[in-house]
């Protein structure tokens, strides 16, 4: 499974992009909005940072106003995806940008049904909101796992992107229900690694380590065994005087 940030912080994506994991970004109009800046200039960056899709959304609400917003937003970087809210208008908008090549991230999915028909009008990516799914009292997970079968039923080309993620229990959800991507938060990336069992197995083996000789230079310790070692050896003195003595 494919690993997204959800974010527009180009700080939080240096970071990710750092770990060597970050398959692609998310934005929307809020995440936009929350960092005051040039929007396309953001996009433009992102992209340079990251090789991997990068989602930037439209906001017209009808088709041929959807249609004039993306071709605009693909000419910003190839790794744009065009994110497009579920409805009628979008997925008319979904099918037109399909036949033009251009790749498309259908948001605010909430149902296999919705997915179904963005996957039917040649979306890229379906984004199920996992989080808000569970706010209303249904099973986002469920969802998730529902639009992957329909997909695998009907050879669909178009990923799951499992969305509105909020805790490290949803990314293993969403790998668990087969999602081809799942977009996280910051916080919720970092919290994958975390483990209070790891720290404290971590902070024994240190612990033990000191004991070591030399053990507070590993790479002191090594280098000096590996120059002893694969040193060129020298004869030993005398041993051919023995040798001919011998004779």
């Amino acid at each position: 499974m494919r690993l997204f940030i959800d974010t527009a912080n180009l700080d939080e994506i240096r970071e990710v992009a750092s770990w060597g994991i970050l398959d692609g970004v998310t934005t929307n109009p809020s995440l936009i909005a929350r960092e005051g800046r040039n929007f396309a200039e953001a996009i433009d960056e992102i992209c340079r940072l990251v090789d991997g899709p990068v989602s930037a959304e439209v906001v017209a609400q009808d088709a041929a106003s959807m249609l004039r917003e993306a071709r605009v937003l693909a000419r910003i970087h190839e790794n744009v995806v065009v994110k497009v809210p579920m409805g009628i208008e979008g997925v008319k908008a979904v099918a037109a940008l399909s036949q033009e090549g251009i790749p498309t991230n259908v948001t605010l999915v909430f149902t296999p049904a919705q997915a179904l028909l963005a996957a039917k009008a040649g979306a890229t990516f379906v984004s199920p909101f996992v989080g808000r799914i569970d706010d209303i009292g249904a099973d986002g997970m469920q969802v998730v796992a529902d639009i992957v079968e329909l997909f695998d039923t009907y050879a669909y080309d178009t990923d799951v992107l499992a969305a509105s993620i909020r805790h490290p229990g949803h990314v293993l959800g969403a790998a668990k229900a087969g999602s081809h991507v799942a977009t996280c938060p910051f916080k919720v990336l970092q919290q994958l690694y975390r483990n209070p069992l790891t720290d404290l197995g971590n902070s024994a083996f240190l612990k033990d380590w000191a004991a070591v000789p030399g053990g507070d230079d590993l790479v002191g310790l090594v280098t000096a065994f590996l120059d002893r070692r694969d040193a060129p050896s020298k004869p030993q003195k005398g041993a051919k005087a023995g040798r001919k003595k011998k004779e």
